[in-house]
């Protein structure tokens, strides 16, 4: 596989538009300039070659050629999970398509970022901010098998949990059970159920990078997209009790 790179610059990001009085925070940027990359990146290519479960020749190989053998889980077990996760990359958030975005983000990017939101976040007093990163992750992996359950499909929350238990239950068998596994489902707990305040400030951290997004197709589309905005207004408490700022 070649990579060839010219130099690419992301496009100017200024100012957002101040017009969001309901909304009890206003996210604020202060980019002036394009962000360019004159140079390709390094890249390695890991080559994964799979077998039948229990054969000797099942390794995930590393880029110096030593097989690297996963210690909870088989090789095959972990490539079926992974390849049912491929569908997180490619299941678009439905709450863009009901609003007519075009080529909205999927489930994996609104993940992607808000681990990120997790990683860049200022240490805080009694958080552990791996925690928070890796809840991000897994928060909404269930959404593999069941898709994004909106509130306009009219599914009562209860309804909506147990359907994610389930699929949550059949991903990790797939999985292969063991340490890795029940560490996934144990986050995934920790989240639906705002056991801990990592789960509670992850779930700021899911509402905040909803309505940046939305700002951003307001922006690019030149949509209204106001019931985001008012659907999080007052509800993003965690963030702000701990002093995150934005």
């Amino acid at each position: 596989m070649a990579v060839n790179l010219s130099a690419h610059c992301a496009p100017p990001f200024n100012t957002f538009p101040h017009r969001r009085s309901p909304i009890a925070f206003t996210i604020r940027a202060s980019f002036s300039r394009s962000i360019c990359f004159t140079q390709a990146p390094t890249l390695r290519i890991v080559s994964v070659h799979s077998q039948k479960p229990g054969s000797d020749s099942s390794a995930i190989m590393s880029d110096t050629g030593a097989p690297l053998r996963p210690s909870s889980s088989s090789t095959s077990s972990a490539i079926d999970f992974l390849t049912l996760c491929h569908r997180l990359k490619t299941t678009k958030r439905k709450g863009w398509i009901n609003h007519g975005i075009q080529g909205p983000e999927s489930i994996a990017d609104h993940m992607y970022r808000m681990a990120l939101m997790a990683l860049i976040a200022g240490d805080l007093p009694g958080v552990n901010r791996e925690r928070c990163i890796k809840i991000a992750i897994v928060h909404d992996i269930a959404e593999a098998i069941v898709g994004d359950i909106t509130p306009s499909d009219g599914v009562p929350k209860e309804e909506k949990s147990r359907r994610e238990q389930a699929a949550l239950t059949e991903m990790c068998k797939i999985l292969g059970g063991g340490m890795r596994a029940d560490e996934i489902q144990e986050l995934w707990r920790e989240y639906e159920n705002n056991a801990s305040l990592e789960a509670n400030l992850v779930k700021d951290f899911d509402k905040v990078e909803m309505i940046l997004q939305a700002l951003e197709y307001e922006i690019e589309h030149g949509k209204v997209l106001d019931e985001f905005f008012l659907s999080t207004a007052g509800r993003v408490d965690y963030l702000f009790q701990a002093g995150w700022k934005m």
